[in-house]
Order: C-alpha cells, then structure tokens, then sequence
C-alpha cells in the first residue's frame, strides 16, 4: 500500500486496489509489462516512451489526439513489435488491458490550453475520470503529471508540496491551474473511495529537444529566436524567475516515483533559478552573441517565482537532477537547428 503523501495522513486507502489480470500469477507464462502513455507523442510523453522501451520486458501503448503532439516524436518506434500508437481523445472512454498507466495528456503550454480552454479543463477533468475510471477497472497503477502550477502565483518560495497554492479561479490560465488541480483532487479521491494505486508528480518548467519550436515557453521561444536572429522578447519586468529541468531527468524522476511507494504529490523539477533576463543574456551568449534582448509587456496570472522544493523527491526517491541549464540548451539548440534547417555559422 501507498505510504501517506507529503499533505498528511488523511490519504489513507479504504480498500485494497483491485487484482489485475490472472495472467500475473501464472506458473508458466511471464508476460510483458504493458504500459499506457496518455499524451505519448507530446515532448515529455516521446522522451518517457524511450526510457520504457529499452525495457525488453515492456510493451508501450501510447494514445494521443495530436493537437499537440507529433508521429515525429515517436518515429522510430512505429512498427515495434512492442509499440502501439493509437489516435485517441482521453475525453472519450478507452478499453484496454494494461498494467501501469502515465497520464500525460494535456495541452501545457499557455499558447495551446488557452486557445481552448473549455477542452483544457475537460481534458483535465474529464480525461483524468475516463483514466481512472480504466485503472480501476484493470487493477492498474496511475501516475498523474500535474503541475507547478496549482501552486498559482506563490507567496511560499520555494514551493513544497504541503503548499495550497494561490491561484486564480477565473483567470485566462485556469483552465489548466484548476484543471490540474481538480485532477489531483479525483486522483485521492479514486484511491481512498476504490483503493486505486495512485502517483502524483508536480512538475516544473522542463526543457529539451523535441519541444514544441512556437509553443511560446520561454526557453523554445528564446532558441528559437536567437536562430532566427530576433530579438530575444522578456516579458516585463523580467525580475520573474523559473526553474529549467532537462528533459531526461525529467523522465527519470516520473519512472523512479511510478516504481516507488509513495502516491506523493511530489514536486519534481530543477531547483537552479533564474531570472528571464539571466536566462535570455545565457541563451545570446551561448548560442547568439549578436541578437539584441528586446522588453515586452507581461501575460495576466504570470507567477513571480517559481522553485521547487525537491526535498521530497530527494528523500523518497533518491532523485536529483544532473543537467544543468547551460549543458542543457547546446542539446536543444542542436535539434532546434535540425528542424528549423539552420546551420551553424562558422
């Protein structure tokens, strides 16, 4: 059974979770550890897929609507004998069969949840029952990627887990600050009414190849201006800080929490910060020393701060990250260059 979360000891299972199938405990026949990825084509969801495909004793199944995720991210896994994809909406119900489920599938960049933001809270809540509603069905284990963003517009700094969050109801971005949090609330509620196995990651701003080029994050919107040679835009005043994650620790994170026992919710992200100009000024001197740094005007809701407090994830899972931002950004300019076809000047 799941240890207590980081929130206190009211998260305790009424019952045990469901058995999966009979073919578990079979004497002569060891099958395959199925895994579902909902939203396995997006940026995290492709680079999780790889990690669990090195495991000959998985099978993968990612669903995925494409709104924004790629065939591209998952190119050289069509066709294995291990790997299925399949086009679906995790607002629709799903039948399958497996036995640990990512749900990864939402829209997480402001430029795509807002443009419709009925269907990001849908994805989230709606989308989140229809996962559960399978986990509980087949017996699976569920992790849950929320967000640090149900943190909202913090006044704690850094962020722990026990932090409520300050977070607008009715603001343009809370159809996903809400959202996220309305699915973690389904995701305990599932586990001490069901007894389902649930997992919790909080994660924050993460980085790397395969990012969406225009998603209108920070760290893809600086590359791939700087490639470009535009101007690097600061939203104002540009004091506001975040954390960079590299992708691959990321992913190490979500697989170290799924096969540990603790439901969490547990913060997972790099608690290096920097201001957006110190990061613009790092991306100009790394990868354009030329481009000018140009100030625009801020989005609403935009947080102040935002730092994880990985102790947890320290503690209970043995995790830290290792990449650090100016390792990181090299590797991402690289296959920003690939996909833009800008070659480097010499």
């Amino acid at each position: 059974m799941a240890k207590n979360s980081a929130n206190g000891d009211h998260q305790t299972t009424t019952k045990p979770p469901p058995t999966p199938s009979p073919l578990r405990f079979s004497k002569f026949f060891q099958p395959n550890m199925r895994i579902l990825v909902t939203g396995g084509a997006g940026f995290i969801g492709s680079h999780l897929v790889d990690k669990l495909m090195e495991n000959e004793k998985n099978e993968v199944i990612v669903v995925d609507n494409f709104f924004t995720g790629s065939k591209d991210n998952l190119k050289k896994w069509i066709g294995h004998p291990r790997f299925e994809l399949r086009r679906h909406d995790v607002t629709e119900p799903l039948l399958v069969e497996v036995d640990k489920i990512y749900h990864l599938a939402c829209p997480a960049s402001p430029i795509f949840y807002k443009y419709n933001a009925v269907k990001t809270i849908k994805t989230n809540v709606i989308g989140t029952l229809n996962m559960l509603g399978l986990a509980k069905r087949v017996g699976a284990r569920i992790l849950l990627t929320s967000t640090s963003e149900v943190y909202g517009d913090p006044l704690v700094h850094p962020q722990p887990e026990s932090y409520w969050g300050n977070v607008n109801p009715i603001g343009v971005r809370s159809c996903y600050d809400e959202g996220k949090r309305v699915a973690e609330t389904l995701m305990f509620d599932y586990h001490r009414q069901h007894g389902i196995e649930i997992r919790i990651a909080r994660i924050f701003n993460t980085y790397g190849p395969r990012m969406n080029i225009d998603d209108g994050r920070v760290v893809s919107n600086f590359i791939a201006q700087s490639l470009r040679d535009e101007p690097l835009t600061v939203q104002a005043p540009g004091t506001q800080t975040r954390s960079f994650c590299y992708v691959s620790d990321m992913v190490d994170g979500l697989i170290r929490l799924m096969e540990g026992d603790n439901t969490g919710p547990i913060n997972i992200g790099n608690p290096g910060e920097f201001t957006m100009i110190e990061l613009a000024e790092l991306v100009k001197e790394l990868i354009s020393p030329k481009v000018e740094i140009k100030m625009v005007e801020n989005t609403p809701d935009d947080p102040r701060q935002r730092k994880p407090d990985i102790t947890k994830a320290k503690e209970l899972l043995g995790w830290e990250p290792k990449v650090k931002l100016r390792d990181g950004l090299p590797l991402m300019e690289e296959d920003f260059r690939l996909r833009l076809g800008v070659s480097k000047k010499i």
